[in-house]
C-alpha cells in the first residue's frame, strides 16, 4: 500500500492490498466505481457515497472489456496522479487501481456476465459486447470491495438500470444509489470525455441538454410521449449545430425501471435517452421526465 500526503487516500494496486484495508474497514462501506479522469461529476458520487456509509472506497480502473474494436482505450486518459489528489479531503479510505493483468491474469475470463435483452439495446446496439464487459469488472469489483453501498451515476442510465438488475437477479447483498447528473453551467453533462472537444464540438455538444430541455416543456405542455420524444429530435436533427458536428445515435424514451418502450396511452415517468457523436467524441445524456397527458390531447 502506498499513501500520499496533504490526506491523500492510500493507492492499493493488488487484490491483497485491497483485502487488508477492507479488512481493516469498521461499519459500513461504499463503493464509488471509475475508470479515472475524475471531475465534479464523480466527486459528487464520492461525497454521496460518504453520506450512505462509514467508510468510501473508490475504485480506478480502464477496463478493457468494455472497449470494442476503434473505440479509444489507448487512447482513454489515465491521470492517477490528479485523481488521487482531488480526493484528498473527501474521507476516501482507499483507491484500488489494479493493472488489467491484476484483474485478468489470464487475460480476457474464460467466465463473465452475460448483459441480457437490456444489453443489446440502445447503448448495447451500438456497442455490441460493452455491457456484458461492464457487468462482469462491476461483478468483480462488488467481490472484492465487499460493500454496503454503491453508487453510480445517472448520467449512464442504462448502465444503471443494468447494474440494479445484476444486483436483483443474483441476490448480491448490496444497495445501489444512483447519483444526480452534475453538469456544467451551460447545461453540459460532465464527462471525462469532454476534454476531447474542440470549442466548436463543444458548442454542439450543448444540443444534447437543450434537447432535454425541450422535451420537459413539452411533457409540461401535457403532450404524449411520442411528442416529449419529436420535441427532442427536432432540437438535435433541426437545430443550430455547426454542419457534420453532431450524428444523433438515439434519441429514445422508456419507462425508466424496465426501460421499454411506451405507446402514447402512457402516463408517468418518461427517461428521455440522448447518444449523439460530436466530432470523434460520443456523448450520451438523459433526463426523466413525467407524462400527465391532458384529456384533450389523449389518443
Amino acid at each position: 500500500m502506498t499513501s500520499g500526503g496533504s490526506g491523500h487516500p492510500r493507492v492499493l494496486r493488488t487484490h491483497d492490498e485491497l483485502a487488508s484495508l477492507r479488512e481493516g474497514l469498521a461499519g459500513t462501506v461504499a463503493v464509488v466505481m471509475t475508470m479515472g479522469a475524475l471531475h465534479a461529476g464523480h466527486l459528487s458520487l464520492v461525497r454521496a457515497a460518504a453520506a450512505h456509509a462509514d467508510s468510501v472506497i473508490v475504485t480506478i480502473f480502464v477496463n478493457p472489456l468494455q472497449f470494442g474494436e476503434g473505440e479509444d482505450y489507448d487512447l482513454y486518459p489515465r491521470t492517477l496522479d490528479a485523481d488521487v489528489a482531488a480526493l484528498a479531503g473527501l474521507g476516501v479510505a482507499g483507491v484500488f487501481a489494479p493493472s488489467a493483468r491484476e484483474m485478468y491474469p489470464s487475460g480476457v475470463p474464460e467466465v463473465s456476465v452475460r448483459a441480457g435483452r437490456l444489453g443489446s439495446v440502445l447503448e448495447g446496439e451500438m456497442r455490441p459486447g460493452h455491457f456484458d464487459g461492464m457487468l462482469t469488472v462491476v461483478l468483480k469489483l462488488l467481490n472484492l470491495t465487499r460493500p454496503d453501498v454503491a453508487v453510480f451515476g445517472r448520467k449512464d442510465a442504462q448502465q444503471l438500470a443494468l447494474i440494479r438488475a445484476m444486483i436483483r437477479d443474483l441476490n448480491l447483498p448490496v444497495a445501489v444509489v444512483g447519483a444526480p447528473i452534475v453538469r456544467e453551467a451551460d447545461g453540459l453533462a460532465l464527462s471525462s470525455r469532454n476534454r476531447y472537444l474542440s470549442g466548436v464540438e463543444r458548442a454542439a455538444g450543448l444540443g444534447l441538454s437543450r434537447a432535454l430541455r425541450a422535451a420537459a416543456e413539452a411533457a409540461a405542455a401535457g403532450r404524449p410521449a411520442s411528442d416529449v420524444i419529436a420535441a427532442a429530435r427536432d432540437v438535435l436533427e433541426g437545430g443550430p449545430v455547426a454542419p457534420n458536428v453532431t450524428d444523433v445515435n438515439y434519441v429514445e424514451g422508456v419507462e425508466p425501471e424496465t426501460m421499454e418502450g411506451v405507446d402514447d396511452d402512457y402516463e408517468g415517468p418518461l427517461l428521455v435517452l440522448i447518444a449523439a457523436r460530436v466530432g470523434q467524441t460520443r456523448l450520451l445524456d438523459n433526463a426523466e421526465v413525467l407524462i400527465r397527458q391532458t384529456r384533450s390531447e389523449r389518443p
